[in-house]
Parts: C-alpha cells; sequence; structure tokens
C-alpha cells in the first residue's frame, strides 16, 4: 500500500514538473519558448560565459603576448576576444535552445517603452566603452585625472573604468565621463612628465644666487632627469616674497613619483637657502594706529 502511494505522488511530481517544463511563454515564428527552452538557454549562457572569460585569458597569455608587448593593447585585445567568443557562444545556445533571434524583436518591442529611458544611460557608457578601447584616449597602466581623482587606470569595461587612486582605492569611473569631461592623462605619450616647485624669499636676498641654489639643487635630486633642461623663472614681486618657480623633468614610475620627487626638491632648496643665510619667506603684516592722543607705554613691574 505504501509503495503504491509513493509511486503514485512520485508520478504526480514528474507529472508536474513536466508540465512546468513544457509551459509555453510566448511563440515567435512558430516557434514556442518554454520554461524548459529559456533554461537550457540561460544556463547555455551562463556556461558560454565563463568559458569566454577562460579562452579570451588564455588566447592573450600564451599567444598574444608573443606579438604584443604593451600591456594597454594586450588588455584591449583581450577584452575584444572575450566580447567575440560571448558572442559566438550566446548564438551557439540560442541555436542549441531553440531560440530564433526575432524574439529580441519581439521582446524588444514590449520593453522599449518600459525601459527605455532607464537604459540611456547604460547604452551610452556601452558605446563609450567600445569607443575608448578602439580610439584608446586612455590606456590600462595611464595616469590620469579626472574630477580631482587622481589614479591608475587598472582595467576598461564596456560600461565603467576602474582606477585605483592613492591609498588603494578603487573607484569606478563610468565610460562616458572620459568623453564628456576634460580628462588629464599625464602619461598619454610617455611617462616623462614636467613637475614644479615655488619658493619665496625675502625682499633684499641675491636673486641671482637664489636662481644659482635652485639650478645646483635640482642636479642634486636623484629622480631628476635631463636637469639641464630644467627652467627657472623669477615670477613675481609678491605680497611678502620674491617667488621663485621651478620647472624639472621627472620620470613617472607610480603614482605617488611626483609628490614625492617634489618633497625631496623642497629639502635640497631649503637646506642649500639656509647653508647661504639666504631667509625663505613667511607673510608679515604691517599695523598702523590711528589715535588722537599718544599711546602710554610702561615697561617693568610697576611698585
Amino acid at each position: 500500500m505504501l509503495d503504491w502511494i509513493e509511486n503514485d505522488v512520485f508520478k504526480k511530481l514528474l507529472q508536474t514538473l513536466g508540465e512546468i517544463w513544457n509551459f509555453v511563454i510566448i511563440t515567435v515564428d512558430q516557434n514556442q519558448i518554454t520554461v524548459g527552452t529559456l533554461t537550457v538557454g540561460i544556463i547555455l549562457f551562463a556556461l558560454g560565459a565563463w568559458l569566454s572569460k577562460r579562452f579570451s585569458k588564455r588566447l592573450s597569455n600564451r599567444i598574444l603576448s608573443r606579438w604584443i608587448h604593451e600591456r594597454s593593447s594586450l588588455h584591449t585585445m583581450e577584452s575584444i576576444s572575450f566580447y567575440v567568443f560571448l558572442t559566438f557562444f550566446s548564438l551557439f545556445a540560442l541555436k542549441i535552445a531553440n531560440v530564433p533571434l526575432t524574439v529580441f524583436t519581439v521582446i524588444g518591442g514590449a520593453l522599449a517603452i518600459g525601459i527605455g529611458f532607464g537604459s540611456q544611460n547604460l547604452v551610452n557608457n556601452f558605446i563609450s566603452g567600445i569607443i575608448l578601447m578602439m580610439e584608446r584616449p586612455i590606456k590600462v597602466g595611464d595616469y590620469i585625472e579626472v574630477d580631482g581623482i587622481l589614479g591608475e587606470v587598472q582595467d576598461i569595461g564596456l560600461r565603467c573604468t576602474r582606477v585605483l587612486a592613492m591609498g588603494n582605492k578603487h573607484i569606478l569611473i563610468p565610460n562616458s565621463s572620459f568623453l564628456e569631461k576634460n580628462v588629464m592623462n599625464w602619461t598619454y605619450d610617455g611617462r616623462l612628465i614636467r613637475a614644479s616647485v615655488s619658493v619665496g624669499v625675502v625682499y633684499g636676498a641675491p636673486v641671482r644666487k637664489v636662481e644659482e641654489i635652485l639650478r645646483e639643487s635640482i642636479k642634486k635630486l636623484p629622480n631628476s632627469i635631463r636637469a639641464e633642461e630644467s627652467t627657472i623663472y623669477f615670477n613675481e614681486f609678491g605680497d611678502n616674497a620674491l617667488v621663485f618657480d621651478v620647472y624639472f623633468w621627472v620620470g613617472l614610475k607610480e603614482l605617488a613619483s611626483k609628490r614625492k620627487i617634489e618633497s625631496d626638491l623642497r629639502y635640497i632648496i631649503y637646506e642649500a637657502l639656509n647653508a647661504e643665510n639666504i631667509v625663505i619667506a613667511f607673510p608679515q603684516r604691517d599695523v598702523h594706529l590711528f589715535t588722537e592722543k599718544p599711546i602710554r607705554v610702561e615697561l617693568g613691574d610697576k611698585k
């Protein structure tokens, strides 16, 4: 009796699952899209995405790296190959699941009104990502500055770009920002950049001697490049100082290199000016008192 009940329940369960599996969701061009075909399509798509990632990574590391040695170019080719593989596996999954391509026309037309406005930013960033990978105004490994954010480009995706900023902060910036806003690419044409330091000395200091000290200070900087091409400007007669600007070339090896080299140069300049008894200026103010009667001043302790 128990076996009969269990068999009957099992048959009903299988029958119910079969009905759910064969339930028709939509019919397109006489092709029925059932729960089963949709499930198979989703599984095959997920498997295809995983295989696409594996294949593109292996293609980049074992084959493309033999001919392409630039990191940014290799990353671009890896991204393109990933989406090529993904497209192939997606079409293969649709074929196996017996899902016609015209289903996207029907579904797209039905959903266009509902999500059209919401998907504008997504499509905008998607197209911007393709333009960035093709035109390459920024590349993986570049040091960029956008909206006050300074960091190294780690990855360029189809929706957003990942930037590593100071303090090990990973910032995700929408791709459209790089096409719509002003972007400073510090390393667009190489790692050689121009840094600068300003210093002010007191009025009456020997300005030619100050210029000589600044030029010798640059030569003492271990990370300076082409020190002979450095430029020193007597910039202005400031409110409290004679201001000099020092421009020099450095090789940008990492994100903090520029600030570190500028800091080192300030140490060298400070010590060199002190050795020559040249005072670095500080803010000063003259106070004028206008009174009708003399101001009484008393010195010493009053007894």
